[in-house]
């Protein structure tokens, strides 16, 4: 993690499937991708977690960057072969993922339980 990088996620474990929570509204400047990626590639590449589920409750943007940084995780975990899931996205953003089709890429549930419970 670099100097200064502030944690820009919460983790909790349940069962064997690590909840990531984000501590930012607005997932949008260079920097704040750069951690969010690091922090979330770290999960997988040094902590060794395969069954991720990203909790966007407290997320109403997010770039086209950080997109991109949720394909690469989904690739890494992809190559671990683990499972990435999505859950509690704000409507609004739900229509970005939409309109760019990553709702087809990403299972995405509408509370923490029913995606906890998919796994």
């Amino acid at each position: 993690m670099s100097q200064g990088a502030r944690q820009r996620l919460q983790l909790e474990t349940i069962d064997d499937v690590v909840v990531v929570s984000f501590t930012d509204s607005k997932i949008v400047s260079d920097e704040v991708i750069q951690e969010v990626g690091e922090q979330l590639y770290g999960l997988v590449d040094e902590q060794g977690h395969s069954r991720l589920l990203l909790n966007f409750s407290n997320v109403m943007y997010l770039s086209s960057a950080a997109l991109g940084k949720l394909i690469q995780l989904k690739k890494k975990v992809g190559a671990v072969k683990g499972t990435m899931k999505l859950c509690c996205i704000h409507p609004d953003l739900l229509e970005v993922f939409k309109i760019t089709r990553l709702d087809q890429v990403f299972p995405i549930y509408k509370d923490e339980q029913s995606a906890l419970d998919s796994f």
